[in-house]
């Protein structure tokens, strides 16, 4: 994917010198070489870097400035050749490894997987884990899904790619709907058309293809819309009469650059005569000398325009952004969040008809440079999936992007630079013979053992609950102890309760985190009820199960933890015995107004109650409340002077079984 620069936004440059280092010095010869790369020249940057090379001169400057040269211009093979030579050498005044700054080891583990070589791929991710820890979310989302493989192959095989009778040996990307047709860029060009020094190829123009099945016949160019300069990405309105498309920063026949002779881009809009031409060509409000904004798409509703941007804000090399379309203009640009942006790059946004983000990302675990992920949009455009990998074949170890697709005739269009293809990109149609699935089927294992004995228990009772304590389904274990749930998440990280209950034990609740597509396993240890004397109608629960006095926060009614590990004895009991009812009733001491005190006992009262509805009693079985003062159980009343210990004994909780 020639095109792209380091925010993998498409950039035109100034720079045109083409001299060659024959007759320099070595330092002279690095100086010109480094000289290019600084003016993101890189095809003759790495010109310049390789005669060097030839000559046995190998310094850590050169291996990363040619190592990015080439992954800049998504050549991962040849990044991967001088990556591994800069980790593989060492300085010659030293003879230690160089200290090489860890973004390289991100770089050098995406190029291996062009390589096709995963595993050392994650290897020097764990580096790179290792020294970023969580300060990047590329490390973090690599933690997160080491099995990202798996999620790979359950979108794969999904299509067949067929390449495009249009392409040519130059370059062909970005595929856009235009009625019955397709609009896309190509660099094929004239002897007018200028080279970008980036890649040594000619400027893109639009051009408009007509469509049968999954075939493509070249048109013509875009009329109105094409310059000397780049022109590519489009996007066209439900009407057909508004096109929003990507230039470089060319207005009135002058090139504008941000200060440091790099041409930034701007998202143009232009609207069509009754003759058919584009005109009225503007720039998008949010534009900038500063930063680029490029690549748009429009919301099925015709309601947001999504772009690529490196703007303030960004939280990577470029991020996704949206803007609401006004009647009168167009809303602030809003960042899509970290949920779909990673600290690495994402461009070339498309949202289909049913609501889904389509995106291209080297931020998350992939199998080569860009990936291609699907984001599960609600009504608004909110997301409401974590992204997922499309699979292959529409991924592959290279860079694949620009992906488009007609959601009623499953027929779509992306564009990679993998090998096979005529010229550095290509274009790939394609028919969907099954969705995207953003769901997961996780199975969650586990087994039923006596905590003493370690036998197996079978017919107890599991329930699986969300984390609201919403029940999803309940099972017996059979005569092995075991169980097993097939539960349906939305891939995300999610926590669940497995709560067990068994006649002549203790019920237990334990909870499990499904992370990523891997399957969960519970082991369930339940203890045996020892036998005690039976408890009747007027015991108070709290002493026979020798509960500690439940603790409040001075003035507060809220249930702290250590108390609710009290109140959990109760709910067991009252588990055990599923037609018990009982009495709460709250005391206070004799120290404050008799007013304030008998107040504060109703509020904790009411809140002991609502927390025990609330872990499953039925709240036709607890009726409760405070009596302040009122019950004291020794003669420390008003004025009368005790110890802390005397009071503490008015100070409690009493659960009173009222019926059996």
């Amino acid at each position: 994917m020639k095109k792209q620069i380091p925010f993998y936004l498409l950039v035109i440059l100034v720079s045109t010198f083409t001299q060659t280092i024959c007759g320099q010095s070595e330092k002279e010869a690095l100086q010109k070489a480094a000289n290019y790369y600084r003016n993101l020249d890189y095809v003759q940057a790495i010109n310049a870097y390789e005669s060097i090379a030839r000559k046995g001169v190998e310094t850590q400057e050169l291996l990363e400035n040619l190592a990015n040269a080439y992954y800049y211009n998504a050549d991962y093979k040849q990044a991967n050749k001088w990556y591994a030579k800069l980790f593989a050498n060492t300085d010659v005044k030293t003879g230690k490894p160089y200290n090489i700054n860890p973004e390289y080891y991100y770089r050098y583990a995406q190029t291996l997987k062009s390589m096709e070589d995963y595993e050392a791929s994650d290897k020097m991710m764990d580096k790179f884990v290792a020294l970023k820890g969580n300060s990047d979310s590329r490390a973090v989302l690599f933690q997160k899904n080491r099995d990202y493989q798996t999620e790979i192959k359950r979108n794969s095989d999904r299509m067949v790619l067929h390449p495009l009778q249009i392409n040519t040996n130059k370059s062909e990307y970005g595929t856009a709907f235009y009625g019955n047709n397709i609009v896309y860029a190509t660099s094929k060009g004239g002897i007018l058309k200028k080279r970008a020094d980036w890649t040594g190829d000619n400027f893109y123009s639009l051009y408009e293809a007509t469509t049968d099945s999954l075939q493509v016949f070249k048109k013509g160019k875009l009329n109105g819309i094409n310059t000397k300069f780049n022109e590519s990405t489009a996007a066209f309105s439900k009407d057909g009469n508004t096109i929003y498309f990507t230039r470089n920063n060319f207005i009135h026949n002058e090139v504008k650059t941000n200060g440091d002779e790099t041409v930034l881009l701007k998202i143009f809009k232009a609207t069509k005569n009754k003759s058919g031409k584009w005109e009225d060509v503007k720039e998008m409000p949010f534009n900038s000398n500063i930063h680029s904004v490029a690549h748009p798409a429009l919301s099925p509703d015709g309601k947001y325009i999504y772009f690529a941007s490196d703007m303030k804000g960004t939280i990577g090399a470029s991020d996704i952004y949206r803007a609401k379309i006004l009647k009168n203009g167009y809303g602030k640009p809003e960042n899509l969040g970290a949920l779909i942006n990673t600290q690495g790059r994402e461009s070339f946004p498309f949202v289909s008809d049913d609501n889904i983000l389509y995106y291209s990302s080297d931020g998350f675990p992939g199998l080569g440079g860009l990936d291609i992920y699907a984001v599960k949009l609600d009504e608004e455009g909110n997301p409401i999936s974590k992204p997922v990998n499309v699979g292959r074949p529409a991924n592959s170890a290279e860079d694949d992007f620009c992906y488009v697709i007609n959601t009623h005739t499953k027929i779509g269009y992306l564009t990679s630079n993998r090998p096979g293809g005529k010229g550095s990109d290509d274009i790939y149609s394609f028919y969907e013979e099954a969705p995207v699935q953003f769901s997961c089927k996780q199975a969650i294992n586990g087994i039923v053992k006596n905590a003493k004995s370690l036998e197996v228990i079978a017919d107890a009772k599991i329930t699986l609950l969300d984390k609201s304590l919403k029940l999803i389904e309940e099972q017996i274990s059979n005569k092995e102890g075991t169980f097993s749930f097939l539960y349906t998440s939305n891939c995300k990280d999610e926590q669940l309760i497995i709560k067990t209950i068994r006649e002549g034990f203790s019920s237990d609740e334990q909870n499990i985190t499904l992370t990523g597509l891997k399957d969960a396993y519970a082991e369930v240890l339940l203890s045996p009820i020892v036998e005690k004397k039976p408890i009747k109608i007027g015991d108070d629960l709290s002493k026979e199960l020798k509960i500690d006095n439940i603790y409040f926060d001075y003035d507060k009614a809220n249930i702290r933890p250590d108390a609710a590990e009290q109140l959990a004895k109760i709910v067991k009991v009252m588990e055990e015995y599923p037609t018990m009812k009982i009495d709460v009733r709250l005391h206070t001491d004799s120290r404050g107004s008799d007013s304030y005190n008998l107040a504060l006992s109703q509020r904790r009262a009411k809140s002991t109650i609502k927390w025990l509805i609330a872990h499953g009693i039925h709240k036709d079985r607890i009726t409760g409340k405070g009596y302040g003062e009122t019950q004291l159980v020794n003669g420390c009343s008003n004025g009368v002077p005790c110890t802390e210990e005397q009071h503490q004994a008015n100070r409690r909780s009493e659960f009173i079984i009222i019926s059996m």
